[in-house]
């Protein structure tokens, strides 16, 4: 029995890992049947470094698509110490790439090759707020010294407000927040529309403590960055909910293999591509702030980016008892990816 409908925009999700190759094909679909566009991550190995490669990594998603599929990749590339300014700018202008990535080096996901001196990339980043063009940030420290868990807190203090000192004009999306310091800088750092921040479904959903569920370790919960407090939980739950406009929806979605989440060295990601909108439609619902989901999942990251609302639509309903379990993915050479779910599986889904 439906017990609610809901109709939205065609979401759009603005922060994306894709991958190439057998896991690409897998996983694509699952992204293109529910949103109208995606900001694609670069961090594939090697990464996106240039916009000739952001130009085949295009056309590579293109010809995954299904044949009915209306989606549009939106293409990244990923920032090193000796990214030239140039081929940065005729990627932009030629409408090959949306945005730029930082990543400081080793923090996650094949992110070895990320930014180790910001004053390396000055002229990159003075060439991208003169275009308007978005920095995309994953906001931690790479140094060993500081915790994990203070990691966005220093982040902030010493990348970032020296960055927005010295490019206030810059357009910043500050990626897949998870913690009240966070929420706390882009409430009051991004009243003038320069800054913003991506909000992933397993943030909202879950605290660290179910990465040590039942006193072992849950590797499918693992992502980067961390699960953390449950005090950051909510904060980044009333955020999402808020309806202010620079908050909005990025999946931070990131498949990896069975055998490398299971494993003694268990990689960070996880995959939320197929159950992603009923995550959020549960957590509005929850916070009786269903009718500021499409202002986060379909018109604030558009308003931010520059670009038009999707014209179609995308239907929710909620169902009278939980949706039933997801089962694995698997990729054309046999390796399975296993989507996120936890205890509370959602009583939302999407109408196809």
């Amino acid at each position: 029995m439906t017990l609610n409908r809901l109709t939205l925009p065609k979401p759009d999700d603005w922060h994306v890992h894709l991958r190439d190759g057998p896991m690409l094909k897998a996983v694509l679909p699952a992204t293109a049947r529910r949103f109208g566009r995606a900001i694609v991550m670069p961090n594939l190995v090697p990464p996106v470094l240039t916009e000739a490669r952001a130009r085949e990594y295009r056309d590579e998603i293109l010809r995954a698509l299904p044949p009915d599929a209306a989606f549009t990749p939106l293409m990244t590339l990923f920032l090193t110490d000796k990214t030239d300014p140039g081929d940065l700018e005729r990627g932009y202008r030629e409408g090959v790439l949306t945005a730029a990535k930082y990543y400081p080096p080793d923090v996650t996901t094949f992110s070895q090759n990320g930014v180790t001196d910001m004053q390396a990339i000055a002229p990159v980043l003075e060439r991208m707020q003169s275009l308007g063009m978005p920095l995309l940030m994953h906001g931690e420290i790479s140094d060993p010294s500081v915790d994990i868990f203070d990691a966005h807190e220093v982040f902030i203090d010493r990348i970032l407000v020296p960055l927005r000192r010295h490019f206030p004009a810059l357009k910043i999306v500050l990626e897949h927040i998870s913690t009240k310091v966070e929420v706390d800088y882009v409430v009051a750092e991004g009243q003038e529309g320069s800054l913003a921040a991506t909000i992933a479904a397993h943030h909202l959903r879950l605290n660290r403590n179910a990465l040590f569920k039942e006193g072992k370790l849950q590797p499918h919960y693992y992502c980067k960055p961390v699960l953390k407090r449950e005090s950051d939980r909510q904060a980044v739950v009333m955020a999402a909910t808020s309806g202010a406009p620079m908050f909005f929806l990025g999946t931070d979605s990131a498949p990896h293999p069975r055998e490398a989440k299971e494993a003694a060295h268990s990689i960070g990601g996880v995959f939320t591509a197929l159950n992603a909108l009923e995550l959020y439609a549960q957590v509005f619902a929850g916070a009786d702030a269903l009718d500021r989901l499409a202002a986060f999942a379909s018109l604030n990251g558009p308003a931010f980016y520059g670009l038009p609302v999707n014209e179609t639509t995308l239907e929710l309903e909620e169902l009278s008892r939980p949706a039933s379990g997801l089962k694995p993915i698997l990729t054309e050479n046999g390796s399975e990816i296993i989507p996120f779910q936890d205890d509370a599986p959602p009583s939302w889904r999407v109408v196809e």
